[in-house]
């Protein structure tokens, strides 16, 4: 089996790179967000998780442990493929991977092409309980906010209200967690929510 591939970039065509290893060209599948960090001629290092099948043995390549990690894990759900599961990788960071699961955002999810909303809710309800114990490479930086020890009934009373001001759902959860965490267990509801605006009003200034 093959974990791991050093060499050059020979070309990329679709969703695939040829990765010349000593005069080898490995084909090597990978998401649209690994590709984006690719380029011909480069000299790259993939980790790689390989699929072996009657008819073909396949490859597919990822830039670090915990986007690998994260396509082992959208395999293990029903309806899920390998091609589904980059596309996935492709529109969604593993950090916005565990965001959009914990806050059981399907829309963020059907994003990809091949998710329909029928897969997508399957995804976030199947994998919610597996993302809190799942250990992935470099912990992703959401993980604290979604072990938030804020009430779940006040976050989500939060959580409500920025939905009702037209926030989207990942977006805005992002931002609860994120004021929870700084506010601690024992705020009241007004100041979550005001927090949780101030989170959103900085990312909105910082991009």
């Amino acid at each position: 089996m093959i974990g791991k591939l050093s060499g050059t970039i020979d070309s990329i065509s679709g969703r695939e790179v040829i990765i010349d290893v000593q005069g080898v060209g490995y084909v090597v599948a990978c998401s649209a967000r690994t590709l984006r960090q690719l380029g011909n001629g480069m000299v790259a290092s993939l980790l790689v998780e390989t699929q072996v099948r009657e008819d073909a043995i396949s490859l597919f390549g990822f830039v670090n442990a915990t986007e690998r990690d994260w396509f082992r894990l959208l395999t293990t759900v029903q309806g899920v493929g390998a091609k589904v599961a980059l596309a996935i990788l492709g529109v969604l960071s593993p950090d916005q991977l565990t965001q959009a699961i914990a806050a059981q955002d399907k829309a963020a999810v059907a994003q990809a092409d091949g998710v329909g909303p029928k897969l997508a809710l399957r995804i976030v309800t199947e994998l919610k309980d597996k993302v809190a114990s799942f250990s992935f490479g470099p912990a992703p930086t959401t993980m604290a906010a979604v072990r938030s020890p804020q009430p779940t009934a006040l976050a989500d009373d939060a959580l409500s209200a920025l939905l009702n001001l037209g926030y989207k759902r990942l977006e805005a959860f992002a931002a609860v967690a994120a004021a929870a965490q700084k506010l601690g267990p024992d705020t009241k509801l007004d100041a979550l929510i005001k927090a949780s605006l101030a989170e959103l009003s900085r990312k909105e200034y910082a991009a």
